[in-house]
């Protein structure tokens, strides 16, 4: 994986709420600096609660920059892991802003010839005097974490474990890959330590498969909101039972007690399988392509040959979910399909309309699913006998 330039600017401002990059990034431009190898660089710490101590570590770093290097040598100042760069406590101090203020102006009209600084920080307050005086006279990156909530957050979360695993040695194969991201979810430093365990645990092996990742690896709590869906996607009855059951036991249950919200998530699944089985019908796609030849193809698919709807067309549906439901796909026919969607919608009628028990309908649903080919097109939902 091709490193990041170092940053040629004399001041170099590394922030963001991902933490674990803003702390790698900030060290290889410490390190390529060639910070700490000589006499006179100087590391800050800036990890402070409160505005009194922000303000001793604004003037220590103040100092810092102010005492010269030595002849024929760049000094190299390092402010790490600052804590009041934000809008929260103890950045919002009156007193901080002030500093922050007089200091930016200073920074200004510095000499920059022989010294190069350096700040990492979590999330900065970009409407700040300085941050903007720091974006103006220097270099600012700003690395964000991944929301569930971004479109992207799959792609991007693949592309980086793959390249992790080629500078470690290691490849993974694609189902292994899909479900280790839909486990991990959108958590970088979680995705970090998950990886590293993951690779032990497969040593002296290099390729990674689905049953490695099956064994050791965990869901955070944003993953688990789809552990169902992907065992109903899977075909797998007696995992897609616990799920439920582990569900309605957690807090996601108590609020949600008519498990409504559930069962959005499979009409969700559901709906992204009959659609990806659509394309695949079509000739447009296949099952057995890897990811990245399947989004090549789906590039190509004209979208004049598809709804205007968004929720009946596929591409609306970001292609890594796309991929991951064709396949899953292949666990049903299509008949099955629409009859899948069939039951959630009298599972949906019956959980608003009647006073039955919401986790015996939801039961009796996944059974429906996926206990094979159904008789009969006009039964009425009822609940399992106990």
């Amino acid at each position: 994986m091709s490193r990041p330039a170092v940053p040629d600017a004399a001041v170099v401002l590394v922030c963001g709420d991902d933490e674990v990059t803003v702390k790698e990034r900030a060290r290889a431009i410490f390190e390529a600096w060639g910070g700490g190898r000589q006499l006179g660089d100087e590391v800050v710490d800036g990890a402070v609660a409160t505005a009194a101590e922000a303000l001793k570590v604004i003037e220590q770093t103040r100092q810092a920059l102010q005492t010269l290097p030595l002849p024929g040598f760049t000094k190299v100042v390092w402010l790490r892991n600052c804590t009041f760069l934000g809008a929260e406590r103890p950045g919002d101090s009156a007193a901080v802003t002030e500093a922050l203020n007089k200091w930016a102006r200073e920074l200004q009209q510095f000499d920059w010839r022989g010294v190069r600084f350096l700040i990492s920080a979590g999330k900065v307050d970009r409407r700040r005097g300085f941050f903007k005086v720091l974006d103006q006279i220097g270099r600012v990156e700003v690395h964000t974490g991944w929301s569930p909530d971004d479109r992207d957050w799959p792609e991007r979360a693949a592309l980086w474990v793959r390249n992790r695993l080629r500078d470690s040695g290691y490849e993974i194969e694609e189902d292994a890959l899909v479900a280790f991201i839909s486990q991990v979810g959108p958590s970088l430093p979680l995705l970090r330590s998950e990886l590293e365990k993951l690779c032990l645990y497969t040593a002296p092996r290099t390729r990674i498969t689905l049953q490695d990742v099956e064994a050791v690896t965990v869901r955070n709590r944003t993953a688990q909101a789809f552990a169902l869906a992907d065992a109903v996607g899977a075909r797998d009855l007696p995992r897609a039972l616990r799920c439920l059951a582990e569900e309605r036991r957690s807090a996601a249950g108590e609020t949600d007690r008519t498990g409504i919200g559930l069962l959005y998530g499979l009409v969700t699944k559901v709906r992204a399988m009959l659609l990806a089985r659509e394309l695949a019908d079509r000739g447009w796609v296949h099952p057995r392509l890897d990811y990245n030849s399947f989004k090549a193809r789906l590039q190509k698919v004209s979208t004049d040959l598809l709804p205007g709807d968004r929720r009946l067309n596929p591409l609306s549906i970001h292609p890594f979910v796309l991929h991951k439901a064709l396949r899953d796909a292949q666990n049903y026919s299509r008949d099955e399909l629409i009859r899948a969607m069939k039951y959630l919608v009298e599972c949906n009628r019956a959980l608003v309309s009647s006073r039955l028990d919401p986790d015996l309908l939801l039961q009796q649903l996944l059974v429906r699913i996926m206990a094979g080919p159904q008789t009969g097109t006009g039964a009425r939902l009822e609940p399992i006998a106990t």
